[in-house]
């Protein structure tokens, strides 16, 4: 039994899930994720085109069919042998899904907008190769452009605009140097094991932010130790090794970037939550959620460089946030207290009495209210 990646080297999350399954040593091959592929295998499998797409080849006759990053990492955790990258201690393991949770979906924002601000020709050539590889480049670039301006046309719905570019670059510079700081003492996250944490970290760092040619020579001069853990974290040369932290410990150089999750993302996500309430009590008998929910004033920014932007209300990163809710309210006694010091310590508090509106779920690949 094996699984088979479908994905390709131009996307963030495709980088994300071939970077874990690297480290898990599981056995895999992968497909480029060609136009002739959506077709033949995407579309049938998953309804919608996306990826990555992962495919387990289980002895069933058509296997089982996982498309979310997320929920590809949960179902190698649960179905094979070997280390997690989920943290046992509850400070650890509450950290890490914040931290999963401000990678895949607070620093996409900076990858959108170093790759379609800087990285533009480059990207539309990738997504031609990718493709249509057996055309011109010449014809590659006219059919993928109509993709092409899709994706760089959606930055504007994460907050990009000419106005805020100046804050984002800001944000991501501090980030960029936080990080650089704690692989000064640390080989990944926690210690010398990738985490959960690590690999949301690891989608937007790889696949746009160094992979592509202007950000990748901006990180490889700014953090060259950010660039080095990529390049582990994506292609490790000694799978299932390492130990997190003994003693559950957070380590003082880990709480900067904890702090701008609660200071940067964390309002946005309450929004959102918020604007999910009005939703579900107006469309009482809809399953499915839509794509965005609207539109908000985001601040966006770090520190003294913030601006106020328009800014869609995406309700998926909630169904990440009620992963870190679940994990946080099943924590009982000193295991609890630890972890409401840990959201005190990095000013997430507002998540002690957070609840859900509704329970969301992802249910034949599309964002849900469950029971409904």
């Amino acid at each position: 039994m094996s699984y088979t990646l479908i994905g390709t080297a131009v996307s963030l999350y495709s980088g994300k899930a071939r970077g874990y399954l690297r480290w898990k040593n599981i056995p895999y091959r992968e497909r480029l994720s060609t136009h002739e592929v959506y077709k033949s295998d995407i579309l049938p499998r998953v309804g919608w085109p996306v990826i990555p797409v992962v495919i387990h080849e289980d002895g069933s006759q058509d296997g089982v069919t996982l498309q979310d990053t997320t929920d590809i990492i949960d179902y190698v955790e649960q179905h094979e042998p070997g280390p997690s990258v989920y943290p046992d201690g509850p400070r650890q393991h509450l950290a890490a899904l914040m931290l999963e949770l401000f990678g895949d979906e607070w620093l996409l924002i900076p990858a959108m907008h170093y790759r379609w601000t800087y990285n533009r020709a480059f990207a539309a050539q990738e997504f031609g190769r990718t493709s249509f590889p057996d055309l011109p480049p010449e014809e590659q670039l006219a059919a993928v452009k109509k993709a092409v301006d899709f994706f760089s046309g959606s930055i504007g719905g994460l907050g990009v605009n000419e106005a805020s570019i100046p804050a984002i670059e800001h944000a991501y510079e501090a980030f960029l140097t936080a990080f650089e700081t704690h692989l000064s003492e640390h080989t990944f996250l926690f210690g010398s094991r990738p985490s959960i944490g690590d690999y949301g970290f690891l989608g937007p760092l790889y696949a746009h932010l160094l992979r592509d040619p202007e950000s990748g020579r901006r990180m490889r001069a700014m953090a060259p130790r950010v660039a080095d853990w990529a390049l582990r974290c994506h292609a490790p040369q000694h799978p299932l090794t390492g130990d997190f932290l003994a003693e559950d410990e957070i380590p003082e150089t880990l709480l900067p970037m904890l702090r701008m999750f609660a200071a940067q993302h964390l309002p946005v996500l309450i929004d959102t939550a918020t604007a999910l309430a009005e939703w579900a009590g107006g469309n009482p008998d809809t399953a499915e959620l839509p794509r965005i929910l609207g539109f908000h004033k985001a601040r966006i920014g770090h520190g003294d460089v913030v601006v106020e932007t328009d800014r869609a209300l995406i309700p998926y990163p909630l169904w990440m946030l009620q992963r870190v809710t679940d994990y946080l309210g099943g924590l009982q006694g000193e295991d609890r207290v630890a972890a409401e010091e840990l959201l005190r310590s990095i000013g997430a508090q507002q998540l002690l009495d957070f609840a859900m509106p509704v329970r969301l779920e992802r249910r034949h690949f599309k964002l849900c209210v469950q029971g409904r």
